[in-house]
């Protein structure tokens, strides 16, 4: 069992080791972090539910419908939903590469929850497929989500909206694609690599580009201090 969390819980903590040991202006609070992955892994249990009660209903018929389309919405609006309410106008929330640990810690804590109940229900067997894929594409659509939501804290008052739009509505198509070509029986493999790869370079830059305007913002504050 204790092997089995491991396998299960150690993807998660190395993607997040990265975009936290990224940042090289000031840590941010370990603790807010905390909980922040805790709302993504409890965030988890109410998704789940939903999902088996539209199933075992079969609200949606359509296959695609269900899996790519509303899956993917509920997911990534839980998600957004949680930044929101409880990070967005956070007193920690003090740049923007924040957008990046923040939304980047909600959705481990769901994808690592996941990946233990997957774990335990079908064994390690797809262990290393898992944290390829599953886990590391959660991260990455935190990432983007993050990404605008530190856009939209630091934007023009007339900006704002427009970019919490998009915080939801760019992983949500990033999402929507990648369950899509899941659902491609006979050709899923070779649509997904280049797929991945897609999305680790996009939101590799947008963590780049956090991290660059963070910096910006770390220097026009030192600069104000002193003065």
């Amino acid at each position: 069992m204790f092997i089995l969390l491991t396998v299960a819980i150690a993807p998660g903590l190395a993607l997040f080791s990265y975009f936290y040991l990224r940042k090289q202006i000031a840590k941010e609070p370990s603790r807010t972090l905390f909980h922040t992955f805790l709302y993504g892994a409890i965030m988890t249990f109410p998704i789940l539910f939903i999902q088996h009660v539209f199933e075992e209903e079969n609200i949606f018929s359509n296959y695609f419908f269900r899996n790519v389309i509303f899956t993917s919405g509920l997911e990534e609006f839980f998600k957004w939903l949680i930044l929101l309410l409880a990070i967005y106008r956070h007193v920690e929330f003090e740049d923007a590469y924040d957008g990046i640990l923040y939304g980047a810690s909600v959705s481990l804590g769901f994808a690592t929850v996941e990946n233990i109940i997957f774990l335990l229900t079908f064994g390690t067997d797809e262990a290393f497929i898992r944290a390829l894929l599953p886990v590391s594409s959660h991260a990455l659509f935190g990432v983007v989500m993050g990404y605008y939501f530190g856009r939209a804290k630091f934007a023009a008052e007339a900006n704002k909206k427009g970019l919490l739009f998009f915080s939801f509505f760019a992983p949500y198509v990033l999402h929507s694609i990648y369950n899509g070509i899941l659902a491609v029986d006979n050709l899923w493999l070779y649509l997904i690599i280049p797929f991945m790869l897609f999305l680790w370079w996009f939101g590799l830059t947008r963590v780049k580009y956090a991290h660059t305007f963070a910096m910006q913002q770390f220097r026009r504050r030192t600069r104000t201090s002193i003065k």
